[in-house]
């Protein structure tokens, strides 16, 4: 991930005051919230319309495809900085709203099963609890003055570490009540470690526009304000999921 930018003192770059910085920071972060909630409502149609055909959402839950747009997902999220940097906005968001329909194919059968199961509520518990915990840790990223920077290697470490507990879970844990337990463990984990991931995704967002606005342009930061969204959709989608897993099994007690 990109160094913070430390921004020196005086104007930016000799021709922005302070001023000038601060309004064109919000209006940046508001620009990157504002694609984020678009993609997530892109991703709410994608579910809607998989739970309208059963037949594609069977053949998703049940088949191998549930694998291919997993690694799709991850695919995505390595290749992301290329893909957004590389010089055309068409890619850039065609790869960010692949990355949303991904998603929405990916957790569709997990929705329905809640609705097929009378436990809607959850979803919508689910969904207010992920927005709330984002919203809170997202605040604390853009206000905090303490550097994140040396997060970024325990946070991607523990990422993988964690996809590889899943993995393993889902293929050699059998027995139903030490495979719930696990994965309300592993949820557990997530939630918390995507609770972090999102105030530093936050921090490195503000510096990205601090550089960009610095040495960049204008290009730069759109493709940054779609960046900075794809990040921070991908942890809030996360712990969406997570939370409903975890409210899921909770209920199931």
């Amino acid at each position: 991930m990109a160094e913070v930018y430390t921004r020196p003192t005086g104007s930016l770059g000799g021709s922005r005051s302070a001023g000038a910085i601060d309004e064109g920071l919000r209006s940046f972060m508001l620009g990157t919230y504002n694609y984020m909630a678009l993609g997530i409502a892109g991703t709410a149609a994608v579910v809607m319309l998989l739970i309208a055909n059963p037949e594609v959402m069977a053949a998703i839950a049940l088949g191998p495809m549930k694998w291919v747009l997993f690694a799709a997902i991850l695919g995505l999220g390595f290749f992301a900085p290329k893909l957004f940097y590389s010089g055309s906005d068409v890619v850039a968001h065609g790869a960010y709203w692949l990355y949303c329909a991904l998603w929405g194919a990916l957790i569709a059968p997990m929705v329905a099963m809640f609705i097929s199961t009378g436990h809607v509520g959850l979803v919508g518990q689910a969904f207010f609890i992920a927005a709330a915990t984002f919203a809170a840790m997202s605040l604390i990223g853009y206000t905090t003055k303490k550097d994140m920077t040396g997060w970024s290697g325990f946070l991607s470490m523990a990422s993988i570490g964690l996809i590889i507990a899943m993995l393993v879970s889902f293929f050699f844990i059998t027995d139903p009540g030490t495979s719930k337990t696990v994965s309300f463990v592993i949820s557990t984990i997530v939630v918390l470690l995507f609770a972090a991931v999102t105030a530093f995704e936050t921090q490195l967002i503000k510096s990205m526009y601090v550089e960009n606005a610095a040495y960049g342009g204008e290009q730069a930061l759109k493709r940054s304000s779609i960046f900075g969204a794809f990040m921070l959709y991908g942890s809030f989608v996360t712990l969406f999921v997570h939370i409903l897993n975890l409210l899921g099994i909770a209920n199931s007690e």
